[in-house]
Formats: C-alpha cells, structure tokens, sequence
C-alpha cells in the first residue's frame, strides 16, 4: 500500500510539473496583461485540482495496465502465427478505440451541428446525430485500415517514410478535388484520433509486435502506427465528401 501511495504521490508531482507551463502562462496574461482577477477562482482551482489528478492516475493506468496488456496481446498473436487473427484484432483494435475516442465524439457533433447551420443538412437533431455518426464510423474505419497497414509494414519490414510520403501526396490530390467544407474538417479529423484512447493502444501494439518478431528493432519498427492513423482519416474523410 506504501508503494503504491509513493507511485501516485510521485504521478501527481510528475502531473504538476507538466501542466506548470500551461498554468504560468494563463496566470500570467491574466494578471498582468489584461490585469484582471480570475473569474470564479474557486471553480478554476478545483478544476485544476482535479485535472492534475486525473492526469496523474491516467498515466499510472497507461503504464501498469494498457501499455504491458497490448504488449502481451500483441507478442500473443505472433507466437500464434496466425497474420489473419493478427490483422483481425488490428483491425477491431483501431476501429474500436477510435470510434470511442472523446475527442473525436466531439468534434463530430460539432461539425453536424456547423453543416446543419449551414444548409447542407436538415437542422433536426436526429439529423444532425445521424451525421455525427456516419462522420466517426468513417474515420474509425480509416484508423482501423491504417492499423491493419501499420502491421503489415511491421511484418513486412517496409520503409515508413515512403508509405507516409505517398499518403500525404494523395491527400494532397484529393484535397483539390474536394468541397471547400470538407477540408478542414478531413484535416482536423487526422488529429483528433491521435488521443488519449487511441495513442497507448496503437504505440503498445506496435512496440509488442517488434518486439517479438525477430530481425525487428522496436525503436525503428514500433513506432509509426500513430502516423498511419493520422493520415488515413484525412483520405477517408475526404473521399466520403466528395461521395456524399
């Protein structure tokens, strides 16, 4: 129990450390260049209280529990040297940690709610929530294809930077095919996938694929999944405009 209280002691410590940047530079534009006091300071404290907590008790969750879990899961699956079980699971890994993704929930909604303001859709919530859905099943399924292609490539040995590269050339073609309205929000969508749910799972899953599959350096071969879900969603979701 004593250890376990100085692990959480030293994440809450390691919590604050981090976010004392953020809170230097609020505090400091607050006070001295728009020299005000801080609205319902009592409401900002505790918030802040518990966002260092909750930071704090993440991070600890991340490395006792998701990190070895997707590791094991991962070195599992190649001891059982079945690439379609592995694909599989890659592929249901990436799609169902996307689609659960807050970040993405949000900005989904926010986005139905833009285009419905807009015209392009009927103003009806039921509407609006269909659009939302539809928007964060189509990039789940991009994270969940670029998981499976990210696996490939750790199998296979492939270069990163030329797979990466002819991903952002034929964004970058779609892009001057596509609705002005849909850009920025294919472009958005390759960042908000990239979160507190999706980025453990995916790194753990591909530093335990490299780890065991011999004649694969985990600092080289484990790394770039996050790349992959990053760009996938923009060519998805930029295809989907142009279709519907």
């Amino acid at each position: 129990m004593t250890q376990v209280l100085k692990v959480l002691a030293g994440r809450i410590l390691g919590a604050m450390r981090d976010l004392a940047p953020i809170i230097v530079v609020i505090a400091f534009f607050q006070i001295v260049v728009l020299q005000q006091p801080f609205p319902n300071l009592g409401d900002a404290l505790i918030g802040l209280l518990c966002v260092v907590l909750g930071l704090a008790l993440f991070i600890h969750g991340l490395e006792s529990g998701l990190f070895p879990l997707g590791e094991a899961i991962a070195q599992a699956f190649t001891k059982k040297s079945s690439v379609v079980a592995l694909l599989s699971f890659a592929f249901c890994l990436g799609f169902g940690a996307t689609v659960a993704e807050p970040a993405l929930i949000a900005i989904a909604a926010e986005a139905a709610e833009i285009v419905a303001l807009a015209g392009h859709i009927e103003n009806v919530e039921s509407v609006r929530e269909a659009y939302a859905l539809n928007l964060r099943i189509v990039v789940a399924l991009s994270v969940g294809t670029a998981v499976v292609i990210g696996v490939v490539r750790i199998l296979k040995g492939w270069p990163i930077h030329v797979m990466i590269i002819s991903g952002y050339v034929i964004v970058t073609v779609l892009t001057f095919f596509s609705a002005p309205e849909i850009i920025g929000i294919a472009y958005d969508s390759g960042g908000v996938t990239t979160s507190t749910i999706t980025v453990p799972l995916l790194t753990a899953l591909g530093v335990g694929l490299a780890t065991s599959i011999k004649g694969r350096n985990p600092m080289v071969d484990g790394f770039g999944l996050i790349a992959f879900a990053c760009l996938a969603p923009m060519i998805f979701i930029l295809l989907y405009g142009m279709i519907a």
